[in-house]
């Protein structure tokens, strides 16, 4: 049975879990996105991932808006409830092989908090809510120890290594059911 997102909901696009807010990425998250995305130890698992202008965070909070208006799901900038501070970004966003693909990145700062599983758990749910028919699948290099173990921890299983359909890289597929791609 599927738990209902009802208790979650503040507004559309906006989450609560027992410590963020999760409201969905906007232009006006562009500078402290920038920062993120441009942070060398936020992408040491895939450098060349890394943003190096404004420009290429603006396309792909634009994506992030775009996903929320066609799939009714896309990433969210994620805040301390707390203190409203900005801690990273993250959610579900459906890809053209027919899954949602979960995403997120956090500050330094504030790894090793839980704030990952949060913002995954939170993801998966409405994921399931919003596309129950469509796999949740992260793609999570081998070397990645620390969200394989995430993954783990929010209930999703490794089907071993697959070519990521984005770019055709090894990847380890963790996913609620066997991804068909």
């Amino acid at each position: 049975m599927r738990e209902s997102i009802e208790p979650y909901l503040d507004e559309p696009y906006s989450v609560r879990t027992e410590r963020l807010d999760l409201r969905a990425t906007t232009l006006d998250d562009l500078d402290v996105l920038f920062a993120l995305n441009t942070d060398p130890r936020t992408w040491g698992h895939q450098p060349e991932g890394r943003h190096t202008d404004p420009a290429t965070t603006r396309a792909w909070i634009e994506r992030a808006i775009t996903a929320w208006e066609t799939d009714g799901l896309g990433y969210w900038t994620v805040r301390l409830r707390a203190t409203g501070e900005v801690v990273g970004s993250g959610g579900a966003q459906q890809h053209p092989g027919g899954y949602w693909n979960l995403y997120y990145r956090l500050f330094p700062a504030h790894w090793g908090h839980g704030y990952a599983t949060e913002l995954a758990g939170a993801a998966r749910r409405f994921a399931d809510h919003t596309a129950p028919g469509l796999p949740f699948i992260a793609w999570i290099h081998a070397h990645n120890t620390a969200s394989r173990a995430l993954a783990t921890r929010i209930g999703l299983h490794d089907y071993g290594l697959r070519p990521f359909p984005k770019d055709g890289t090894l990847a380890h597929a963790y996913a609620d059911r066997e991804p068909v791609l």
